[in-house]
């Protein structure tokens, strides 16, 4: 029992703290700059819309009005099966820099975007949702990394809003993640993009298959394979609202996480060692966090049962496990108390992650074809 309990430490620590110790080793070690030059490519931005009327005109002035070459850059707007005003909203901006594709059935944001590829012509296509705000000039920093040869993706940064303590909870595991990121790119690449806001080249890119939720991990997977480089550019931003409470935020996790299940699923090969350039940060990012929840099941229930015999070590670790464990609930129940108090903030935002990727699983195995997103609307998010 105790070599259960170790090894399950052992799994979590160096899921969490071991593999961002690792990048952070090879990035010193290993350094790999991009090759950064002023240019601008050809850009057709894609955006896939289902039902999104009230925020498709916003969304489609902030594209328009990027710090970009005008003849360079064309946005291309999907209607995904919309039931609402979503393409009148788009048509009514008009103008020759803008295409509308209108789908009568829903069929999702894989199927629309293998659909429009075939009439995308610049040399960079731009991916981005619905909601996000861009900063003016994250086309220009996406488009830069471009001069390097190596660079087949980037990646920019999602910016979370947070104002409650449970937002900004998550936003502290965020702010983990984008160094963790930085990391990888640093050291060679990034394992998936923000769906908010990437690039790639279009001469590498290949229609993703029909149902995928993780286009922005799919997309990115597939051009590493050929051996390109997915590089994060923290120039080129998106701004969204943080979530508000754990229902949403869960929600929101539960279905990305059920997209790894489904990758898995659909490309077995990512999880075998060696089948893919990537698959060492693969496992380090991704897969390890899979079976976290389960590692940490087995952690408290063998710690449990080790400090039976009383042994002060694991008397004292069982003490620190439910001490993080009430600390996690009562950020919960009280986000006042996650604004207040970092550690419970850390724990509420920790056993958040985690729970939500133990019930994904279940969602996955119950549900294997929920590859449907709903549009978030800016009331649920607090604007």
């Amino acid at each position: 029992m105790a070599i259960v309990f170790w090894l399950a430490a052992l799994a979590v620590a160096f899921t969490y703290a071991g593999y961002p110790l690792l990048m952070a080793l090879l990035a010193r070690l290993g350094a790999r700059p991009v090759r950064l030059a002023p240019c601008t490519p050809t850009i057709d931005v894609l955006l896939v819309v289902h039902d999104g009327a009230e925020l498709v005109g916003a969304k489609l002035g902030n594209l328009l009005a990027l710090d970009y070459p005008a003849d360079r850059l064309r946005v291309n707007l999907v209607c995904d099966g919309c039931n609402d005003d979503t393409e009148a909203a788009a048509r009514a901006v008009g103008g020759p820099r803008l295409r509308v594709f209108a789908h009568e059935s829903r069929r999702g944001k894989s199927a629309c975007i293998a659909d429009v590829l075939p009439h995308l012509d610049s040399e960079l296509v731009l991916f981005t949702d619905v909601r996000q705000r861009i900063d003016t000039g994250a086309a220009r920093a996406l488009a830069a990394v471009f001069a390097d040869a190596r660079i087949g993706a980037a990646s920019g940064e999602l910016v979370l809003e947070a104002d409650t303590g449970y937002g900004r909870g998550i936003d502290a595991y965020w702010r983990y993640e984008k160094l963790l990121r930085r990391l990888e790119s640093a050291s060679g690449s990034i394992i998936g993009a923000t769906g908010a806001l990437y690039a790639a080249r279009r001469a590498l890119l290949t229609p993703p298959p029909p149902g995928i939720i993780l286009d922005d991990m799919w997309i990115p997977l597939a051009i590493a394979a050929g051996g390109y480089r997915i590089v994060f550019v923290p120039d080129a931003l998106a701004h969204d609202r943080g979530a508000s409470d754990s229902a949403s935020e869960e929600t929101r996790k539960r279905r990305t996480l059920a997209g790894n299940y489904q990758l898995l699923h659909r490309w077995p090969r990512l999880a075998l060692p060696g089948a893919h350039p990537l698959a060492l940060r693969l496992w380090g990012h991704k897969w390890l966090r899979l079976a976290a929840p389960w590692c940490l099941l087995v952690l408290l229930a063998s710690n449990a049962w080790l400090a039976r015999g009383g042994d002060v070590l694991y008397l004292a670790t069982l003490g620190l496990q439910a001490a993080a464990y009430l600390l996690a609930l009562g950020a919960r129940a009280r986000p006042a108390l996650a604004g207040a108090w970092l550690p419970a903030r850390l724990c509420g935002a920790f056993l958040s992650l985690n729970l939500s990727a133990g019930l994904a699983l279940l969602d996955y195995l119950r549900n294997p074809n929920a590859h449907l997103w709903r549009t978030t609307r800016l009331e649920a998010t607090g604007r």
